[in-house]
């Protein structure tokens, strides 16, 4: 799309008795696709995606602003579809990556459990509840009173917070991980290692610091770190 503003400002919202800080431009708020105002919690977060559209040129970008899809998603689809999208996250502990492990080779095994057994320690620790692991194919069903555990927490978590939750999830693969970068217990930075033990692993044996890196690996890599570090960055501007 191409740009069809010059300013962009950020007024506080003055109706509908709602706190929050809308974003401007040309002196009009901003819509989403279901055609709410984009008003943001806090005005840290408003400022840093005035930026993000300020930031434009001649063409919008979508991909380039990543606050403003997450504030966005919030809006459009938390707001109405939070059942559904919580339903789909319980999902994730039965299938949590962090507890399907490897023994072929040895090597990944190890890694997965050097670099994974910390955070499902974590788990346990917080919750009361220890996660099973398993070498093989067969779906595990985790215990009830870990999934009353994490199911209380999701359901206690605001709106803009479980946003990031469903957004980190789906990226890392696992819920254990987003409850504890929703505790700030990792980082996007602990989560991208801990998402690519495998891969990791492969470029060590193709020497990837010699011959590169596979392109479209490569993509998917840096969209996915560039995700995590805005999820990241969204919950720091909340506070």
């Amino acid at each position: 799309m191409k740009r069809f503003y010059k300013m962009v400002s950020v007024e506080p919202r003055r109706k509908d008795d709602v706190d929050g800080f809308e974003i401007h431009l040309d002196g009009r708020p901003i819509k989403t696709q279901m055609k709410q105002i984009l008003c943001a919690p806090t005005r840290p977060l408003a400022d840093a995606i005035m930026g993000e559209w300020a930031a434009q040129g001649e063409q919008i970008i979508p991909d380039t602003m990543p606050l403003t899809q997450i504030l966005n998603t919030k809006i459009d689809r938390v707001s109405a579809e939070r059942d559904a999208m919580s339903a789909h996250i319980f999902k994730y502990l039965d299938t949590d990556l962090l507890c399907y492990r490897t023994d072929n080779p040895s090597a990944v095994g190890e890694r997965q459990a050097a670099k994974w057994d910390p955070h499902l320690a974590w788990f346990e620790g917080r919750y009361g509840a220890a996660l099973k692991i398993t070498n093989g194919l067969a779906a595990l069903s985790q215990d009830p009173a870990a999934h009353d555990a994490a199911r209380t927490e999701v359901d206690a978590l605001g709106a803009d917070h479980f946003t990031v939750l469903q957004l980190v999830c789906g990226l890392s693969g696992s819920l254990v991980l987003a409850l504890a970068f929703m505790r700030g217990a990792v980082s996007a930075d602990d989560i991208f290692a801990a998402a690519r033990v495998e891969e990791t692993y492969k470029d060590e044996i193709f020497d990837v610091q010699k011959h590169g890196p596979d392109p479209a690996q490569d993509k998917k890599d840096k969209a996915m770190l560039y995700d995590l570090k805005a999820a990241q960055a969204y919950l720091t501007l909340l506070d």
